[in-house]
């Protein structure tokens, strides 16, 4: 039996791609207009008071600013945690962990997510100083905000998990605290949440090219100009046993930051005597936490680890 071929003819040719078109320029509108659309997270979470824009200290001339959220009617001793973002050390905000915020404070928590100067702004040891002003701060609010100064914890995803990490392990390291204020208060924190970050970033050149990539603009010249800024900037190289808890986050099908980074941090660490847990995930993304099925869960991880060492 001969099978029948249909001709298309112009006409109809023009027909179907004219429509393949517009149903492409509909969806690009459909995910653009969502992606532009800042999601109200006060109606998901409802048990939360957002102040935005707190100025936490300077960073040169710049006023740095977090978002702050607090719980609802609760006038007990809370846990504080303080969200870092990525970006590749460039780009992106306090606003890109906003539901990290929402959600812990719905929880409990105060919690804050802040912003700190960018690579466009100025160099390494910049972005560290800031950070380390954000947990000095969190300390000299704690009365203000019913906050435990001795439990305060820090997350950071990629590029903030770099930073959340050297906020871990160079606590006392005079070089990184900078001079964006409240310096009589501590800038190390108590437990702290590495997600996906670079640890060794000597070890990350190797990999990368060094000019024009994020890590050559992050620090401001290449390994080879400056050998010991990398070492200054990676959390490995200051390492002891009096650093607090770490609880890692990372999976192997990372392909911006490598898993390796994640297994050799967790084998320093523990090597040092620094308590340490690790939650590996197989096969997902770089940036997997951020998204259901993972968001939840890596809360309720989180959570775990603050239970075991604050309560």
């Amino acid at each position: 039996m001969k099978r029948k071929t249909i001709k298309m003819t112009k006409n109809v040719k023009l027909i179907l791609i004219t429509n393949i078109i517009l149903l492409t320029v509909f969806l690009n509108d459909v995910v653009l207009g969502q992606s532009n659309k800042e999601i109200d997270y006060s109606e998901k979470y409802k048990n939360v008071k957002f102040i935005p824009d707190v100025v936490y200290g300077k960073g040169g001339d710049k006023d740095l600013k977090l978002d702050l959220f607090l719980p609802e009617n609760s006038k007990r001793s809370h846990i504080g945690i303080i969200f870092i973002h990525g970006g590749g050390w460039s780009n992106l905000s306090k606003e890109y962990l906003k539901e990290w915020g929402y959600y812990f404070a719905n929880r409990g928590y105060v919690s804050v997510s802040i912003d700190y100067r960018l690579s466009d702004e100025a160099k390494f040891p910049a972005a560290i100083e800031d950070c380390k002003c954000a947990v000095r701060w969190m300390r000299a609010s704690a009365p203000k905000y019913g906050i435990d100064p001795d439990k305060i914890a820090v997350f950071g995803e990629s590029a903030g998990g770099h930073l959340t990490a050297l906020l871990g392990t160079s606590g006392g390291i005079k070089e990184l605290e900078g001079n964006g204020g409240h310096s009589s208060y501590s800038s190390k924190p108590n437990l702290v949440f590495p997600v996906y970050g670079v640890f060794d970033l000597v070890g990350r050149v190797t990999k990368t090219p060094s000019r024009g990539s994020s890590l050559y603009e992050f620090i401001g010249c290449s390994y080879n100009e400056c050998p010991e800024k990398y070492l200054k900037a990676s959390p490995i190289t200051y390492i002891d046993k009096s650093d607090p808890p770490f609880l890692l986050f990372h999976s192997t099908g990372d392909s911006v930051v490598s898993f390796q980074q994640s297994v050799k941090f967790e084998k320093l660490l523990k090597k040092a005597g620094v308590p340490v847990e690790f939650s590996k995930t197989f096969g997902s993304k770089h940036g997997y936490v951020l998204w259901e099925p993972h968001f939840e869960p890596t809360c309720e991880q989180m959570e775990y680890f603050i239970d075991k060492y604050f309560k």
